[in-house]
Formats: C-alpha cells, structure tokens, sequence
C-alpha cells in the first residue's frame, strides 16, 4: 500500500521526496486501515453474550450516535450522527451495543444508503423487534469539497421495519424522538 501512495503523491505532488512527505505513505496506510478496519471485523465477536431475554414493549432510542466513513466512490470522509430504535419482542440488546453496530459498518468503504440498511438488518436479524427505525443524517466531503461544493448540505436517508413501517403512531413517536432537544444543548 505504501509504494502505492507512493506513486500517487508522485503524481500530484511536483516534490514528492521532500521530508515533510517521506512519512506520508506509512502515515496514509495506517489511517486507512484504521478507517476501514470494520471490514476485517467480526460482528459477532463486537455484539456476542450481549442480547437477554425481557419482555419489555418499550421503544428504545439511542440517538445521535457520531460517526465517520469513507466515500467509496472518491475515498473522501462522510460524518455525522445516526440514531437507531427499536421495540422489543421478547429480547434486547446491551445499550452500548448500538453503537458498536453503526461503528462497524461505518468503519469501511460505504455509501451512506447502504450503512442506513446494514444497521437495521444486522440489528434485525439479532434481536428480531417487533419494528426498528435507522436514520442517518451526514456531511459528504466529496459533496463539500469537491464537485457541487455545498458547505451545510446534509444527506438524510432511513429504513424503517416492521411496526415502525406499518403503524404511523410508532413512526411518528421515532421521528419526534430524534428531533426533540437534547437537555445539554438547550442550557
């Protein structure tokens, strides 16, 4: 990988052998091992013992997870929060376990479209809730800093499953969830 970024710097950097650069190659293939490093991750060793039995009903939300990727189309970071809720039927999930899911799969080559639908559907698949709900919402740098340059755009996409889908007053109760003000912020 480091000859690689080698040629790369060679080809856009008219002084590629300048010693603020000779570290470059080693220094850009640990970060990016690092920032895709959930693609060499098991998601069962992250999420394994941490699912019990409980016959709580209660919607649970945690909400403005942070959160960083990779563009898989420019290799530019995409940034920002999701939050991810679920009702229950008959089994839960460790809360810190949620956002272990998001790091996971943003940890990795990715669109944002796909990390929404990879989170819901790994959740799904462990816990079987009744309904689930995944929002992200996210700053593109390639949007930012390259092509349409829109500083302050943000992406928004969900998926929502099972009563979360079929029964507006489950959506809606989601939906205003993650809008409310968090108590921090508003002092």
């Amino acid at each position: 990988m480091e000859d690689a970024i080698r040629k790369i710097l060679q080809a856009i950097d008219p002084r590629p052998e300048r010693p603020e650069l000779l570290k470059t190659p080693e220094r850009i293939a640990k970060s990016l091992l690092d920032l895709t490093r959930g693609s060499r991750e098991s998601l069962e060793d992250i999420l394994g013992g941490s699912t019990f039995e409980d016959p709580s009903k209660t919607m649970v939300l945690v909400k403005d997870i942070s959160f960083f990727s990779l563009c898989e189309h420019h290799l530019l970071p995409f940034f920002g929060k999701a939050h991810v809720a679920y009702v229950p039927d008959g089994k839960i999930i460790g809360l810190s376990k949620i956002p272990r899911v998001v790091e996971h799969f943003a940890r990795r080559l990715q669109v944002q479209e796909r990390l929404t639908d990879q989170v819901a559907s790994a959740l799904e698949e462990v816990i079987r809730p009744r309904g689930l709900g995944v929002v992200i919402e996210a700053t593109h740098l390639c949007m930012v800093m390259r092509g349409v340059q829109k500083v302050g755009s943000v992406a928004v996409t969900s998926c929502l499953k099972g009563s979360f889908l079929r029964d507006a007053r489950t959506r809606s109760e989601f939906l205003s969830l993650i809008q409310s003000v968090d108590p921090e912020s508003s002092s």
